[in-house]
C-alpha cells in the first residue's frame, strides 16, 4: 500500500479548490482502489482538500496533529471533525500548544512515515518556519519523491 504524504498552503482562494481537488484526484488516481494511504495533519486547505480526496477514493487516512490544542484553531470544525473521525489512525505530537516548532515536528513525523510527498505549492519560500517549503525542502533531505502541484489559475488568499 502506497503511503503518501500532503503538505500544502492552508489559505488557497475558494476558486483554488477545486482546482487543487482535480490536481490531486488526478495524482492520486494512479493508485488502485483502496490500495492508498494519505497522511495528512488535517491543516485547512490543502490538507483537508487531500484526505477527502484520500477518502473519496476509498483509500484510508492517517492523520498526525501538530498539538493537543490544534483542533481549537481549525476554521472549519465540522470539517476538520467529519475528517478526523474518518480517520483510520490518528497521532498526536506532544505539543500542548499549535505553533511553528509543533507544526514543523508533525510534518517530519509524517515523512519519516510515507513512500512519496504531494506539495500543493506556489513555489515561493516559508512564510515562517514549518511552512509548505520547509516541508519539501525536508522531504528532498530525506530523498523522498516530492510533485509539486500548483494549477494554473491558482491562488492564495
Amino acid at each position: 500500500m502506497p503511503r503518501i504524504g500532503i503538505t500544502g498552503h492552508s489559505n488557497l482562494t475558494q476558486a483554488t479548490l477545486p482546482l487543487v481537488t482535480d490536481a490531486l484526484r488526478t495524482a492520486l488516481s494512479v493508485h488502485a482502489p483502496a490500495s492508498l494511504t494519505g497522511v495528512s495533519c488535517l491543516a485547512a486547505g490543502a490538507d483537508q482538500v487531500f484526505a477527502r480526496v484520500v477518502l473519496d477514493l476509498d483509500g484510508e487516512v492517517h492523520v498526525v496533529l501538530p498539538s493537543s490544542d490544534y483542533r481549537a484553531h481549525q476554521p472549519d470544525l465540522a470539517e476538520f471533525d467529519a475528517l478526523l473521525d474518518r480517520a483510520a489512525a490518528v497521532h498526536t505530537m506532544p505539543f500542548p500548544r499549535s505553533g511553528p516548532a509543533a507544526y514543523m515536528a508533525a510534518s517530519e513525523h509524517m515523512l519519516a512515515r510515507v513512500d512519496a510527498l504531494l506539495a500543493v505549492w506556489d513555489g515561493r519560500p516559508a512564510s515562517g518556519y514549518g511552512g509548505t517549503a520547509d516541508v519539501v525542502a525536508a522531504a528532498h533531505h530525506r530523498g523522498l519523491p516530492v510533485t509539486v502541484l500548483w494549477p494554473p489559475g491558482a491562488a492564495r488568499g
